[in-house]
Order: structure tokens, then C-alpha cells, then sequence
């Protein structure tokens, strides 16, 4: 087997479960032994009670005491009851589980394993798993791995799939010489893919991890060194000079730019009039004012005589800069004439849209990344102003140069990352940074809390809808992750959630979902029903990060805050505060150690996202293996650029050496590197720059 024999040649995979695999974007044996655990469950010796504290993953050899109560909240079963041992009393609360009434025998003594929780004086767990003392005795002290599942799909069934792949697996040649293994003691990729699902120990879970991690940032970051080779060589095709439509606009705007927008403007400004092509980075913090200085670059584009540009990472948001630029045309005479171009549109509209391109008659042209496809030809495309989602590299440049286009690229982030990494991970762009805020921004008042605090947020949630604001409401799962979620931590899942908190609000209240594997039109209508205030509260996964601009939203609460970077939970906070209502930002821990909860109150001391950025780096160690959720960009399948920042420091040097060396990897020895970056090259969808 290789890894593009399909996932139906092992044992015991038939359509059915193939179609369940295809929901988890797993279609052959290579993405099924790429599919990694999320995390692993450690499971330790039962305790006694007496000995539980908030925040620890505990389990207790425990008998149910009393009768268990049960209560309904509209569709929601509520089972409470106690459990005790010689040590003490434990509260337990299980949700729409009402058979456990029967099952679970007054006086039977049980294994319940879950997250401890406090409630005043009070300890709690809610939804433990329940283990016989034998079948728990078989799991002691093993790493077991814990897999992203759909409904349907078991983490035994994926733990049995993946051992039968691994058995039959033929891995290629190393790719590495020996120095590149022993400069950066690196194990063999068999090694570290096999212990990567099932390790014999942590120590060899992080040699395993980091040999993973290595791999994806040395392709990443080579792949990023050509391009910036690539994009040095190209001419400045479209030189531009400065004209009286910016200086106009910038006269006409309520508010004038911030001394850090001016400065970027400057430089700019510069790129698009000097001797070689445009690639530049503009990091920005969220509400820095990035976009504005994006419709300056465009309307100089415009009055140059060329067309611009702008894609966007969804058609929502892409429909609100069309409505943007267009308002800027009505009220201060800008020389655009914008079309927008998006899928939803129907055949007729984009091919008016594209003959309109094509003639030049549009001289700016807002969408998504359709807007470089084929059936899309420019007349004088001079610049494409583009987001850290889409990042643009070799490939496009070259689709659009057979178009006869070589145009400017400026990329936007919101991502704050420390200029240290920044120079590594950007390195094939120049970057400019906003680092300053509107003076007119309103700061987002922010708490973090445990599970405790959820009914007062639920009343708080009703009273800002009751005002006319909305919410958003993050989780870090989509769904429940079948028969073996509920080890560890408590952790909220989208769809649950909705439905749960549908019987919790007030019935007025409208309250929808969102999450990425909703198809691209149902994600669209919902994103317009909620710009649209049609819906009151979203619950969504970490999708709206990019997807939508809503001033009319002032809460965010996330969910199992302590599942997320920093620097990710920060962009969230900025989904809030848009607009001229004071927001808030609900971080709510269900881990409530110490140290969760210390690293979560950085958010509560400070809203500049570049010192968030530096902190998350100083607190994160390679020992966090996994549960930190990152975004954006740089969402690597394993690495985490701030908690791996050593081996991205590592990988980076190695690349510059091995490109000093023999830069276009001619070497007989590099013939093996030189074919495994290829296909990291053709197969590009982690390292988008491509």
C-alpha cells in the first residue's frame, strides 16, 4: 500500500464507512495515517475524592448514593445524582441520558472518569464516562490516542483502521540526508508515523512529534524561499505614480489616518512606483484599519489606468467590501467602477461580470478566489490585494502572467505574529505594520470564568438581544466525537450546543449554527441571515474568524477557552467591537488549573494582539503537544509556529544551508528531497503560498 491506495482496500472499510471517512476529507491510506490524534487520554489510578480539586481530570472507584433526579428544560433531560466513597460525596450531571436511571444501580460501584468542576462549595463532573473496574484496569497508564470523528465513526473502529494501514504501509525512501537526521535529531518518518498514533511512551510521542513538525515547516518555508526568489526577479510591469484621487479621498474621509496607516501608505506607494514588482505583507491587528489602506492602493491602481483586484476568503464578506467600495463611489466621487464576481451569482451575472473585466469597463473587481480562474481574463490587471487565507504564490503569478497580467500582490493579515517569526514564515514577502488603533475604537471588556459563570452568561446573552445587539458563540468541535469523547475535559461541540441552548434562551431568541463542514452555500446563507440580523445568537467553530463583519455584534463567548492560542483567541475577540455599541468577550475555562487560567487572563489584561502574540510565545513549550487550536495561515496539520518555535528556527536554518549549497537541489544527494518537495509542491493545501 502507498498513499494513494483508497482507504476501502483495508479490512472492514465499506461504502458506508468510506462515505463516513469522506466527511473527515479521508480518502486514501495516506490522508488516514495523516488524520493524527487530537490529543491522547492518560488514564491514572482512581483516586479517592477527598483528594479531586477543580480543573484535574480525575477518576473514582465510587458507589451511586440516593435516588438520581432528573428534570426537564423544554427538549433538554437534566440527570443529576451523587456518587461516594470513604473519603467523600460527588455531584454528577449527565444530559439527555435518561436510560443511565436504570442502568446505573444504587449502591453499584463504578469507575467515573471526567473533568472536576466547582459549583460554590461545591465539586461537580459533568457527562464522566462510566467504566467497569475491569475494563478501566486494561486502559491504566497507557497513552491512548484520541482522533477528530464524525458521527458514525468510533475512536476504537479509527484506532483498529489505522493499526491495519500502518501494517501494510510502504513508506518511501528518506528524503533527508544524514546530517540534516543529526543536526536536528530527527527519528525515521515510519518511526514517528507509528508513534505519532500509538507512542510506547511520551518521550517518544515528542521525538515523533517533532520530526512531523520538522517536515511540514522545512517544506513550507523552502517552498516560501523560492517564491521569494521568483517574485525578486519580476519587473515593476505596472509602475504607478500618485494622483490627485488619493490625496481627494484621503481629504474627504471623517477621520484621517493613524501615523502608522500613513506610514504603510508610504511604503506602498513606493513598491507600486519603484523598479520591481509589489509582494508585501500589511500585519495588522484586528480593527487596525487595514482595509482602508487597501482601497487606497486599489484607487491608485484605478487612476493609474489599471484594474485591481480584492479577493476575500468567503462570498459574504467579499459581498460587504463590494457594498463598502461601492458607498465610497456615492459619497466621495472615488474612480471606481467595481463588479463583483462570486459563486452564488448566476451564469448569466458572471458573464456579464467577466465581459465587463475583460473590456476593462470594471477597473476593480471584488470576489473570492474565482477571481484568477480561468474563464476569468483581465484587461490591465496592475493589482491584487489578497488575505493571509489566500496567500498568493508561484503558481498564480504564472497562471496570470500566461494571461499577459504581472500585477502588484498585497497580502492582508490580521494574524499578530512576533516580528522574529514573522521574518521566517513571511520571508518571501516585505512586511508592513499597522501597530496602532483608530482613536474612536471603544476596548472590548473582557472576563474569563469557569463553567460556573454559564447561566449568568446566558442571562446576559438575553439581554443583549433584548437590546437589539447579537452574539456569537464559539466551540472547538463541530459534533459529538462518538463513544469515547466524553475522557478529559468536557468539550462543547457546535451542534449540541445549539440545540441545548435553543431550550436554555428565551423562545424569541433566534439561534443558529455554523461550522466548516456545512456545504459552501448553506455556510453562505447563514452568514447573510446573521449580517442580516435575521439571526440573534451563532453558535460556529472557529469559521468566523475570517468569514463576516458584523458592527451590530457585541459578545463573543468562547467555549473551552483553554482549547485555543492566544494569539487565536484574540482574533476572535475581534469579530466584536466593530461597531459604535460597547462589546464584551466571555472566555470560559473548563479546565480550571492554575495555569489555564493564569494563561487566559493575559486576554483580560490586555486587547493589543502583538503582545498577546509574544506571550502566547513565551508560555507555549514543545511539551503541549496538542489541543491548542490554531488559525489562519499558518494552520499546520501538527506544528504550532509559537509552542514550535525552536523547530521552525531549526528547519529554517537547515533550508537557507541546504539552499547555499545547491539551490535548484541539483546534487544526486538531494535527488530524494528534490522529488518529496514537488509533491509538497503540487499537493499544496497546507502551504497555501503555493
Amino acid at each position: 500500500m502507498d498513499k494513494d491506495t483508497p482507504i476501502t482496500e483495508l479490512k472492514g472499510i465499506g461504502e458506508k464507512t468510506r462515505q463516513l471517512f469522506a466527511k473527515l476529507n479521508i480518502q486514501t491510506v495516506g490522508s488516514l495515517l495523516s488524520a493524527y490524534p487530537r490529543d491522547y487520554e492518560t488514564f491514572g489510578e482512581p483516586v479517592k475524592i477527598s483528594q479531586a480539586a477543580p480543573g484535574e481530570v480525575c477518576a473514582f472507584h465510587a458507589a451511586v448514593s440516593g435516588i438520581p433526579g432528573e428534570k426537564r428544560v423544554r427538549r433538554l433531560h437534566i440527570l443529576n445524582m451523587n456518587i461516594a466513597d470513604s473519603s467523600g460525596r460527588l455531584a454528577i450531571t449527565f444530559y439527555n441520558m435518561p436510560f443511565l436511571k436504570k442502568t446505573l444501580k444504587q449502591g453499584g460501584f463504578y469507575i467515573f472518569r471526567g473533568m472536576v468542576q466547582s459549583r460554590g462549595n461545591h465539586l461537580l463532573m459533568e457527562q464522566p464516562k462510566i467504566f467497569s473496574l475491569e475494563e478501566y484496569r486494561g486502559l491504566t497508564n497507557r497513552l491512548v490516542p484520541r482522533y477528530g470523528l464524525t458521527k458514525g465513526l468510533t475512536n476504537q473502529g479509527m484506532q483498529k483502521y489505522v493499526r491495519q494501514a500502518l501494517s501494510r504501509y510502504e513508506f518511501e525512501p528518506e528524503c533527508y540526508d544524514s546530517a540534516v537526521f543529526g543536526e536536528n535529531h530527527l527519528m525515521s518518518e515510519r518511526e514517528a508515523t507509528e508513534a505519532i498514533h500509538f507512542p510506547a511512551d511520551y518521550d517518544t510521542l515528542l521525538q515523533a512529534r517533532r520530526r512531523l513538525v520538522f517536515d511540514e515547516f522545512f517544506s513550507f518555508l523552502y517552498l516560501m524561499r523560492k517564491n521569494k526568489e521568483f517574485s525578486e526577479q519580476l519587473p515593476n510591469a505596472c509602475r504607478m505614480l500618485e494622483t490627485a484621487d488619493t490625496v481627494r479621498f484621503l481629504e474627504k474621509l471623517p477621520f484621517p489616518l493613524t501615523k502608522a496607516q500613513a506610514k504603510v501608505w508610504q511604503e506602498i506607494r513606493e513598491d507600486m512606483g519603484g523598479p520591481s514588482c509589489m509582494n508585501r505583507l500589511v500585519q495588522g491587528d484586528v480593527g487596525s484599519g487595514k482595509t482602508i489602506v487597501a482601497v487606497l492602493a486599489l484607487l491608485m491602481t484605478a487612476a493609474n489606468g489599471y484594474q485591481g483586484a480584492m479577493m476575500a476568503p468567503t462570498e459574504v464578506l467579499a459581498m460587504q467590501h463590494f457594498e463598502t467600495v461601492s458607498e465610497y463611489v456615492r459619497s466621495y466621487a472615488l474612480a471606481f467602477r467595481p463588479v463583483l464576481l462570486v459563486g452564488s451569482m448566476t451564469a448569466r451575472e458572471k458573464k456579464e461580470a467577466r465581459e465587463r473585466i475583460l473590456s476593462g469597463e470594471a477597473n476593480l473587481v471584488i470576489g473570492t478566489h474565482a477571481l484568477i480562474q480561468e474563464k476569468v481574463q483581465y484587461h490591465s490587471l496592475g493589482l491584487v490585494v489578497t488575505d493571509e487565507q489566500h496567500r498568493f504564490g508561484v503558481r498564480q503569478r504564472e497562471h496570470l502572467a500566461q494571461k499577459g497580467a504581472q500585477p502588484h500582490i498585497l497580502v492582508m493579515s490580521a494574524t499578530p505574529i512576533p516580528r522574529t517569526l514573522a521574518i521566517i514564515l513571511y520571508g518571501d514577502l516585505h512586511i508592513s505594520v499597522i501597530d496602532e488603533l483608530p482613536a474612536n475604537r471603544l476596548p472590548v471588556k473582557n472576563c474569563v470564568v469557569n463553567t460556573a459563570y454559564r447561566p449568568k452568561a446566558y442571562q446576559f446573552i438575553a439581554g443583549e438581544v433584548e437590546k437589539g445587539r447579537q452574539v456569537y458563540i464559539i466551540c472547538p468541535q463541530v459534533e459529538g466525537a462518538g463513544e469515547d469523547a466524553e475522557g478529559g475535559a468536557p468539550m462543547e461541540n457546535v451542534v449540541d450546543y445549539t440545540e441545548r441552548l435553543k431550550n436554555i434562551l428565551p423562545a424569541d431568541i433566534q439561534v443558529a449554527y455554523l461550522h466548516g463542514k456545512m456545504r459552501p452555500g448553506d455556510k453562505n446563507r447563514v452568514m447573510e441571515e446573521f449580517a442580516s440580523h435575521s439571526i440573534d445568537v451563532l453558535v460556529s467553530t472557529t469559521v468566523i474568524e475570517v468569514g463576516i463583519n458584523v458592527p451590530n455584534a457585541t459578545v463573543m463567548m468562547v467555549e473551552n477557552a483553554e482549547c485555543f492560542g492566544l494569539a487565536q483567541l484574540h482574533q476572535l475577540r475581534g469579530r466584536v467591537g466593530r461597531g459604535e455599541h460597547q462589546s464584551y468577550c466571555i472566555f470560559i475555562s473548563a479546565n480550571e488549573k492554575k495555569e489555564a487560567m493564569e494563561r487566559l487572563q493575559i486576554l483580560n489584561k490586555s486587547n493589543d494582539g502583538f503582545f498577546i502574540a509574544s506571550e502566547d510565545l513565551k508560555l507555549r513549550g514543545p511539551g503541549e503537544l496538542f489541543g491548542i487550536r490554531q488559525s489562519g495561515e499558518f494552520s499546520f496539520r501538527m506544528g504550532d509556529i509559537y509552542g514550535d518555535a525552536d523547530v521552525l528556527k531549526q528547519a529554517s536554518r537547515t533550508v537557507d544551508a541546504i539552499l547555499r549549497e545547491d539551490p535548484d537541489l541539483e546534487k544526486e544527494e538531494h535527488a530524494l528531497l528534490r522529488r518529496h518537495l514537488s509533491n509538497a509542491a503540487a499537493n499544496s493545501v497546507d502551504f497555501r503560498s503555493i
